[in-house]
């Protein structure tokens, strides 16, 4: 099968969670036989160089990268106010991007076109028009509730109601489109029932509402759930088990860490979150006990902080290396769909994972079997507590954690659900 992925990142190198996912994708079908082309924008904020990119890489995805000025723009910003389009997807919007995508499908055939992200969704026209290609639409998140959530926990009141109008705007926008890709393969359950859902509703008012109506959308009108659900999957982050080694915890050196990339405003807003409310408790209980933070763009709010041993490591180059290096992984997140990656990644290597039920939505897991959930800094603090006085915890937690990811967000497996997923989407 011929696969053309639109991505709004490059997927190498694989830096953080949107790349890492992408190429999840790209190199599963790369190895299952597939024939796929990668177009990526490039951007100031995700930069890469084609000729960092290894030649054999190159060669089996055939990646092309495409300059996009992502810049905020604080006149069309402020100009979008009074629109009902998503100020998120205009920025998306590249007369090259569109010039090179159609010569692409012009010169070449695909039996499918994957969009990574509903960011890319202004380019479906030009595919429509130009190839008899399957549409499928991928989805890393529901989107406008990262935006919702972010809204919800803003103090400032001008600002939450500019990021209430970005979250309106994107929520009109993804749920209409939805409608015009022959599949949506969502990263996890959670949100592909989400969008089964949004299939059903009966009209264009019901775009802002997320409960299922009494009839379907004419769309449907006929076919019932069932066809609702035969055009959306589930198709979750997968990794292949063997490239992580399973770590071992020396008795006596706990130490806590998270790792992601903080130009992420959910990540950003997370770490900052345990660093007041939760840090400053569990420093106290135990002052021999550091808190490790890693990853890309680091604020300056974090970097010239002193919290008291909290290291600030920044952008690592082995993130699996760092990993085995700590303990206790903390991901508190308020904000974000989809599934997070680094925690998948994190059970792959045997950690014991502490996060949010928000940072946690997704996966199937089980609280105090294979992970650990709070949401408030006292069970935060009851947590951390709990894993330094039973380091058999840790321990118990990193297996259980390993062998969930084996049986059920296995690379191999995933790659193939995908596949009968794009032969149902043309039958």
């Amino acid at each position: 099968m011929r696969i053309l992925v639109l991505c709004n990142k490059s997927p190498y190198p694989a830096k953080e969670g949107g790349p890492i996912a992408i190429n999840m994708i790209v190199e599963g079908l790369t190895e299952a036989g597939h024939s796929v082309k990668v177009l990526a924008m490039n951007t100031d904020k995700y930069s890469v160089r084609l000729s960092d990119i290894p030649e054999e890489y190159r060669i089996k995805t055939g990646i092309e990268l495409i300059y996009v000025d992502l810049r905020f723009r604080p006149l069309k910003a402020f100009m979008n106010l009074f629109t009902n389009e998503s100020y998120h997807v205009e920025r998306f919007v590249s007369a090259q991007f569109a010039k090179r995508l159609e010569e692409i499908l012009l010169l070449e055939n695909f039996d499918v076109v994957q969009f990574e992200m509903p960011f890319l969704s202004p380019y479906l026209p030009i595919v429509k028009k130009n190839s008899n290609a399957r549409t499928i639409l991928r989805t890393h998140n529901i989107e406008h509730k990262i935006w919702e959530r972010i809204a919800a926990t803003t103090k400032n009141p001008v600002k939450k109601l500019y990021l209430r109008h970005l979250a309106r705007t994107l929520k009109m926008h993804e749920l209409r489109v939805i409608r015009e890709f022959d599949g949506i393969a969502a990263i996890s359950e959670v949100d592909a029932e989400y969008f089964r859902h949004s299939l059903l509703t009966s009209g264009p008012s019901s775009l802002l509402s997320d409960q299922l109506p009494e009839a379907p959308h004419p769309f449907l009108e006929g076919a019932g759930i069932g066809n609702g659900g035969d055009r959306v999957v589930t198709i979750p982050f997968g990794i292949d088990p063997s490239k992580y080694k399973m770590s071992q915890n020396p008795r006596g050196t706990i130490s806590l860490f998270s790792i992601g990339a903080m130009n992420w405003i959910p990540n950003a807003e997370g770490i900052r979150w345990f660093l007041e409310n939760v840090w400053n408790g569990v420093s106290e209980k135990y002052p021999e006990l550091k808190y490790y933070i890693a990853g890309r763009e680091m604020p300056d709010w974090l970097t010239r902080s002193d919290f008291p041993n909290a290291v600030i490591v920044g952008e690592v180059e082995d993130a699996q290396l760092f990993m085995e290096d700590h303990s206790l992984m903390i991901v508190p997140l308020f904000s974000g769909s989809g599934i997070r990656i680094k925690i998948i990644e994190g059970m792959a290597a045997g950690k014991a994972i502490l996060s949010t039920s928000i940072g946690a939505e997704g996966i199937h897991y089980t609280h105090g079997e294979n992970i650990l959930v709070a949401d408030s800094p006292g069970d935060f603090i009851r947590m951390i507590s709990a894993c330094i006085e039973d380091q058999h915890l840790i321990s118990k937690l990193g297996k259980n954690a390993r062998l969930l990811i084996e049986s059920e967000y296995n690379r191999e497996t995933i790659i193939q659900n995908l596949f009968r997923f794009y032969q149902k989407t043309g039958s």
